[in-house]
């Protein structure tokens, strides 16, 4: 054991370890044998995720939050990644000290006040400020929730069965986007603006997400497939949770060369949905869009991970090399075609030009399609991510620190989430400034090849094809 578990064990006393060896435990009979069933509490968490952050994509996904004028959008969505970096570095910590229930709840609360903060200015076109401000505090919990997502999600599971959860979650997830664009789109198709009534209702499924997790089981009590049962997060100091996080990196560094992946996975929405989607449609053509991009989001997630990433009869090094493959090649197949069209206009043009594409147009087939393509490959980089992340321990309390700290770096909305926030408050930041959509584009598109680059050595040298309780303690 190294001298930096020693420390832990010191300061933990003589709490139960990080590491408990696995051992197998009869399933539950009845009603329980469902309930705390791991594919139950899988699909309850992503009812969860369904109305808060499912909610926000959609709302996210209609260009501009659905408003004419997105700049005081963008400026939210900047300081709402910006705290999520911050908060993602910690968000680990609290969710091992509070639970992951208690904070799922506190998580979804910040996606209601950013609901209604759009229903506000609606209302009151001068309440700018209440939204930036909404945006500030969701940053903080959307930290929070899809910290204790990611600990949950690749908890529950068995080694083999990670990529199927991944895209169980993800699934349900979606339709939360799925059925809000829908929600949009049905409710604009002959309006030029996304009514209050549009707002009231993302509003009231949100707020029903804020009860959920009541309904959830205690992790501890979740047994999985193989008669395991999911190791219970401890609530230790916080002297101890901030030094786990030193542990994790000293004792994992390979994690590093994810990070330009989590900022890159986030980076791309604001291109997508702002200086595409919201820059040259009409409100009821964003709405479809909106709704077609997570309905293929549904589609990649499952392609990538039940059909590749969890195929048992590969070995789970070589798929990751097949995950590897398809998401880069993905990448150059959406992007390049993205560039031509991006060609045709500018952020200027964009502004002063009355005419927008409309679902009615001869053109509109066309655009949608990069919108399916690259919905397809948002969810199958979002996978992928997860999975890697999953491929490295089977540990709630390492995966906790690992989502947290990541988080920082990602955002979708999601173990890579401190670093995808960094990289989506970096995104918005540009759109906020108002920087060339070409420049925009081109920072997406590199920033994404690159990733894929650097996560190279990661995938080939440190992902094994079994997760051994001596990697979880060397």
């Amino acid at each position: 054991m190294s001298e930096v578990h020693a420390e832990v064990d010191k300061l933990d006393g003589n709490k139960e370890s990080i590491h408990p060896h696995a051992e197998p435990f009869d399933h539950p009979t009845g009603w329980r044998r469902y309930y705390y069933h791991p594919v139950t509490q899988v699909s309850m968490l992503g009812f969860v995720c369904f109305m808060g952050p499912g909610i926000f994509i959609a709302l996210t996904g209609l260009g501009g939050g659905g408003q004419v004028n997105s700049s005081v959008q963008a400026n939210a969505s900047a300081i709402l990644y910006a705290t999520f970096a911050f908060f993602g570095l910690f968000s680990g910590s609290i969710n091992n000290v509070l639970g992951p229930r208690w904070t799922l709840i506190l998580g979804t609360l910040g996606y209601s006040l950013y609901i209604a903060s759009f229903l506000v200015i609606n209302i009151h076109p001068d309440a700018g400020a209440f939204v930036v401000a909404a945006g500030a505090i969701l940053g903080v919990c959307a930290a929070l929730l899809w910290t204790a997502q990611g600990s949950l999600m690749m908890a529950y599971p068995t080694e083999g069965q990670k990529g199927m959860f991944i895209s169980i979650f993800w699934t349900i997830f979606n339709l939360g986007g799925i059925v809000g664009s829908a929600v949009a789109f049905g409710t604009s198709f002959e309006s030029t603006v996304i009514s209050n009534g549009t707002y009231v209702g993302f509003l009231i499924l949100t707020l029903i997400g804020v009860f959920l997790p009541l309904l959830m089981a205690n992790p501890d009590k979740v047994i999985r497939t193989d008669g395991t049962r999911v190791n219970q997060v401890r609530c230790p100091s916080w002297k101890t949770e901030l030094f786990r996080l030193y542990v994790a990196l000293k004792t994992d560094p390979w994690i590093i060369l994810l990070f330009p992946m989590f900022f890159a996975s986030n980076y791309c929405y604001t291109w997508e949905y702002n200086n595409y989607n919201g820059a040259i449609f009409t409100i009821r053509a964003r709405g479809l869009n909106s709704l077609m991009s997570y309905t293929s989001q549904v589609f990649g997630s499952v392609f990538l991970g039940y059909l590749i990433l969890d195929q048992k009869r590969v070995r789970r090094r070589v798929r990751a090399l097949y995950g590897w493959i398809l998401v880069f090649l993905m990448a150059f197949i959406a992007h390049g075609w993205a560039y031509f069209y991006q060609k045709t206009y500018t952020r200027a043009q964009a502004t002063k030009d009355a005419h927008k594409i409309d679902i009615m147009d001869e053109t509109y087939i066309a655009h949608v399609w990069l919108m399916i393509v690259h919905g397809f490959l948002d969810s199958m980089l979002q996978t992928y991510a997860y999975w890697l992340i999953g491929a490295m321990s089977n540990d709630p309390a390492k995966l906790a620190v690992f989502t947290g700290f990541c988080t920082l770096i990602l955002i979708k909305h999601h173990t890579d989430k401190s670093l995808q926030s960094a990289g989506a408050a970096a995104a918005w930041s540009t759109d906020a400034a108002a920087i060339l959509y070409m420049n925009i584009f081109l920072s997406t598109w590199g920033l994404m090849v690159a990733s894929m680059i650097f996560a190279a050595p990661m995938v080939y040298l440190r992902v094994t094809d079994h997760t051994d309780v001596e990697d979880e303690t060397r």
